[in-house]
């Protein structure tokens, strides 16, 4: 009994030491698992953000391009601070922030770095630098944030910011991760996947204390950032200039076009803000304050403010009443006020001489013809048939719908139809004395400046138009921009009814804008008054010239500011000259609009 128990001990041992070697057999030659895990606390992977693509006026002017930031970033397991007051003030991040960071950094990964201050400039750089030696755990990773040379456009442009999490949740290609940024508006964000780049990774190896130790297997895993595509947009920024200054210190837009393009010329937001404002670390402090702004500076009014078209719609109807033979050019109707107020001019007038003293009457009582035609002997039903068969003709001329530009949360406006007024009167409960206000462009009936000026565009084109859009080529080509922006749309009224309508504008501006008549240039306009029950009326414009050869179309909606022969017709008169001529002649209009005593 004693002799076996030596070899029962030896037995056990040697059984311990086999199950032993196994084990460490299957930890290190078998199952690589720690030896990964082992390489993933000594290799830093390390994302390469490639500059976002610049973007350019059409006359390749810079309207954007790439500031280097830092981002100092943070490995949880080796982070220490003793003195955490003099880490903030060094730092500049509060306490609270401080330690929101730091348990966010600690949640998403022990040994992983995440960032603790973002968008670090230059300036900041060059003065923390040294310290980053005494605080172990911490590196900085370098990065690019939008900076523009020119306080400009920047309604037009929109910015980029950090992507929340709804965008990474709609993210199927899983290109993005938490704390990347994105582009949020304008240009910026409809043009994203284009002007993003491509990203590229780098692995590095480092000690214990995070002090880089070269690339990881000679880079053999590292692959190369590629830099975003260059937009070249149809912005003429020195137009862009002109119009942000003759609109400083009014609310309202200004939408310019080239008719033979589409392009976008100039898109004036007023008031507007500086684009570099939102570019950097104080990105969340600065668009709490904008968005806090009373006189909402991020609200881009050329695509999503919306108001009665006013007068100017008067030459839509004009158009549609020809087409549908409910007009001739000698059609005459009595400037009767009994119907609807009217300013004095010479009666009865025919369909030019209403487009040329803007009549109220006349389009009273052609606006009936166009709604009644007698199809039913009943006038409710005759009427939503009319009015519904008029909304689609309108809708043509791209009112009612978003036009579909190169931006985000453009709204379309407002044609009222017959579903609308069943709702708020009852069906059969309404009829053409309900609407009428419809017939010289009040009423339910909503517009947004680019639609307006769109209008323009096409009446300078005679019936059709491309969709406006705010770029000229993607990456060296026209090729790149979607082909909705090569696609001509026609309005549905033929040419030869533009010709007497095209006239009767020309003539307008002597009746009810000669503040907009400039020497040895024929402009063809239409001013409007929009109504405005919150206030004093918005003053309207629109128009294009030269007359016989049409280079620009704009539209002008000066909010509060009454008749639209005196602000907006003043304003457009400017920016035409200011386009077609490279100057201003007329220096006391020019002093007479930035003054804004038409403002009420």
């Amino acid at each position: 009994m004693n002799n076996s128990r030596p070899a029962i001990l030896i037995s056990i041992i040697v059984l311990i030491a086999i199950v032993l070697l196994t084990k460490l057999f299957m930890i290190q030659v078998a199952d690589d698992s720690f030896l990964k895990r082992a390489e993933r606390n000594a290799i830093q992977r390390v994302v390469d953000h490639p500059y976002r693509g610049l973007v350019y006026d059409r006359n390749d002017k810079l309207l954007v391009y790439n500031n280097p930031v830092f981002d100092l970033m943070v490995i949880p397991k080796e982070f220490t601070v003793k003195d955490t007051a003099r880490f903030c003030d060094l730092f500049n991040i509060e306490k609270e922030e401080l330690i929101i960071r730091y348990q966010a950094a600690r949640k998403y990964s022990w040994v992983k770095p995440s960032p603790m201050v973002k968008a670090i400039s230059n300036e900041d750089f060059a003065r923390i630098q040294d310290y980053l030696i005494d605080y172990p755990g911490l590196f900085v990773m370098t990065r690019s944030v939008r900076a523009y040379p020119q306080a400009s456009a920047a309604n037009a442009l929109g910015y980029i910011g950090e992507i929340s999490g709804a965008q990474l949740e709609k993210d199927t290609v899983k290109y993005y991760r938490q704390g990347d940024y994105v582009g949020l508006a304008g240009m910026e964000g409809f043009y994203e996947h284009y002007l993003r780049g491509r990203k590229g990774v780098k692995y590095k190896m480092v000690n214990v204390r995070g002090v880089d130790k070269g690339s990881f297997k000679g880079g053999e895993y590292d692959t190369m950032s590629m830099a975003g595509k260059n937009i070249v947009s149809t912005i003429d920024l020195d137009l862009q200039l002109y119009g942000e200054k003759l609109m400083s210190g009014k609310r309202g837009s200004v939408v310019a076009i080239e008719p033979s393009t589409g392009e976008v010329l100039a898109m004036i937001s007023a008031p507007s803000y500086d684009p570099n404002q939102l570019a950097g670390s104080r990105f969340g402090k600065n668009y709490g304050l904008l968005t806090m702004d009373e006189t909402k500076p991020l609200f881009n009014r050329p695509i999503m403010a919306m108001y009665p078209p006013g007068s100017i719609f008067k030459v839509v109807q004009s158009l549609i009443g020809l087409q549908e033979g409910i007009f001739t050019p000698n059609t005459t109707f009595p400037c009767n006020q009994a119907l609807v107020k009217c300013h004095p001019h010479p009666s009865p007038a025919n369909l030019f001489g209403a487009i040329k003293y803007s009549c109220n009457p006349y389009y009273h009582q052609g606006y009936r013809k166009l709604i009644n035609r007698e199809v039913s002997s009943n006038t409710f039903i005759d009427t939503r048939i009319g009015l519904d068969q008029w909304r689609e003709s309108v809708m043509k001329f791209g009112l009612g719908s978003p036009l579909g530009i190169d931006m985000r949360n453009e709204k379309g406006g407002q044609i009222p139809g017959s579903a609308l007024y069943n709702k708020i009167y009852g069906e059969n409960r309404w009829k053409y004395s309900t609407i009428y206000s419809l017939s010289i462009g009040q009423g339910e009936m909503l517009v947004t400046p680019l639609q307006m000026a769109n209008l323009a565009a096409i009446f300078a084109n005679k019936g059709w138009y491309y969709p406006p859009h705010l770029v000229r080529s993607i990456d060296g080509s026209s090729e790149n921009i979607p082909e909705k922006f090569r696609t001509k749309v026609s309005v549905g009224v033929d040419a030869h009814h533009f010709d007497m309508v095209q006239e009767a504008m020309a003539e307008a501006l002597s009746g009810t804008a000669n503040r907009a008549i400039i020497k040895d240039i024929v402009i063809a306009g239409k001013t409007g008054t929009a109504q405005n029950p919150g206030g004093a009326d918005h003053s309207v414009f629109v128009a294009f010239a030269p007359k016989d050869n049409p280079k620009i179309a704009i539209a002008v909606y000066v909010e509060n500011s009454g008749f639209g022969g005196r602000a907006a017709a003043s304003t457009a008169s400017l920016m035409i000259e200011q386009y077609l001529r490279g100057d201003i002649t007329r220096p006391a209009l020019e002093e007479y609009v930035l003054a804004g005593k038409f403002l009420y």
